[in-house]
């Protein structure tokens, strides 16, 4: 295959499980704020404590700055939309509803640093094989572009239902797919052989949620999506390397450089 090397039924029916399961934690976090807390304050905090240190660690494929930054910044944000949507003085207050747009920004920069870092990494590099190149620049520059083009920082609410969900109104659907596409590519330039779940079934859960379950929640169901993700890789990170579902990039300089074309 052109993006992968091998990808059997066995994998194609846990990819679509892994989707099911992401969208029904993000509709268990949504539902219940006690859910929620529990979900994005207990069982992180046990993880850091007795698993993390053992399954991130120097040397695994989920053991570098990266991953450790990403999981805590989505879980950050997580805990910030939640103070949003159920604190009255915060879901009022126009200044503190800037926080998604930054926190958002924040987040695709962070990645736009590590594509132009392993720009220059080739072979493996803390567990996880790099093919550093001219893509890593492209797909940065893509990043980049994607947070210039954050509109409607301003017309962020919280809704009147029982779910009280964060709705961002200006984040239509083709800014949405540019995200997609851009992220697919940056998964699939700097953690290619996570990329099958990391990348698509991981983007797809928070894409089909915002667009068939709430519709402008997605960067809400993105940052839960991502905590659960996030969570669960840096737990058992020989999921997507070596366990019988894991998917291989093939590596390929056309298929980077094609991913990074799109995204750009």
């Amino acid at each position: 295959m052109f993006l992968f090397q091998s990808i059997s039924g066995a994998d194609w029916l846990m990819w679509i499980a892994i989707i099911a399961a992401l969208m029904l934690l993000n509709e268990a976090a949504r539902a219940n704020k006690w859910v929620g807390l529990a979900l994005f304050v207990v069982v992180p905090i046990l993880l850091t404590i007795f698993v993390w240190p053992t399954t991130a660690g120097a040397g695994s494929s989920t053991g570098t700055w990266f991953h450790w930054v990403k999981v805590y910044s989505a879980l950050a944000g997580c805990l910030g939309f939640m103070a949003l949507r159920f604190i009255k003085k915060l879901s009022t207050n126009k200044w503190a509803l800037l926080f998604p747009p930054i926190i958002l920004s924040v987040n695709i920069m962070e990645a736009v640093i590590r594509d132009f870092q392993v720009y220059g990494m080739h072979g493996m590099v803390d567990g996880v094989f790099m093919n550093g190149g001219a893509w890593n620049i492209m797909n940065g520059i893509a990043g980049i572009i994607n947070i210039i083009t954050i509109t409607g920082w301003f017309g962020i609410i919280i809704s009147r239902d029982k779910q009280k969900d964060m709705i961002w109104a200006d984040q239509i659907w083709p800014w949405i797919i540019a995200y997609d596409l851009w992220n697919f590519a940056y998964v699939y330039n700097c953690v290619g052989d996570h990329s099958f779940y990391a990348g698509a079934a991981l983007l797809l859960s928070c894409t089909f949620a915002a667009f068939f379950i709430k519709k402008g929640s997605w960067l809400q169901a993105r940052a839960q999506t991502l905590a659960f993700w996030m969570m669960f890789t840096m737990s058992v990170p020989a999921f997507v390397t070596n366990s019988q579902f894991s998917v291989q990039s093939t590596h390929s300089n056309a298929a980077l450089f094609t991913v990074s074309l799109i995204a750009l």
